[in-house]
């Protein structure tokens, strides 16, 4: 099975071809218990404006898919921490782990005031943690934080 940092590189990958496509520089794979990608997406913002986002779109896609003890065997793989919005759709899903390379925080200094992605200063522990269900996170990584940046330089 591949390391967390290589499903976050997927994700990075997915996030570059989500900016090239016209949307927003946001990735995220659904992983089963076994290692598999079985879901990806990029940002859908030109479809769906702001609620397109790549983890509320895997979520979404899991939840029709797979039934909610499968999904607690499964991880969800973002290149940025999930907003409020993604974060409960994880939660609602069902999925039971979210790995994530870079913070919310870090995100919010990219893209300042930019009317497209007002970020919100809740991260996705404190959503998880006013859940009645355990939702496992491990991130940020900072040795992917430059690969990371790189597809929202000259973006925002």
């Amino acid at each position: 099975m591949r390391s967390d940092t290589d499903y976050l590189r997927l994700a990075v990958e997915i996030a570059a071809q989500s900016r090239a496509s016209g949307n927003h520089p946001f990735g995220a794979l659904l992983v089963g218990p076994d290692g598999d990608v079985l879901i990806s997406s990029g940002n859908t913002f030109a479809q769906d404006r702001g609620v397109g986002h790549a983890e509320t779109n895997v979520a979404r896609a899991a939840a029709r898919q797979y039934e909610p003890a499968f999904l607690e065997r499964c991880t969800l793989v973002t290149s940025v921490e999930p907003c409020c919005m993604c974060a409960g759709a994880c939660y609602w899903a069902g999925i039971g782990t979210l790995v994530y390379g870079l913070s919310e925080k870090r995100l919010a200094e990219l893209t300042g005031d930019n009317p497209e992605n007002l970020t919100l200063d809740l991260s996705c522990r404190e959503v998880f943690a006013a859940g009645r269900r355990k939702v496992a996170v491990r991130g940020p990584f900072p040795e992917l934080e430059e690969e990371i940046v790189e597809d929202h330089r000259g973006f925002w």
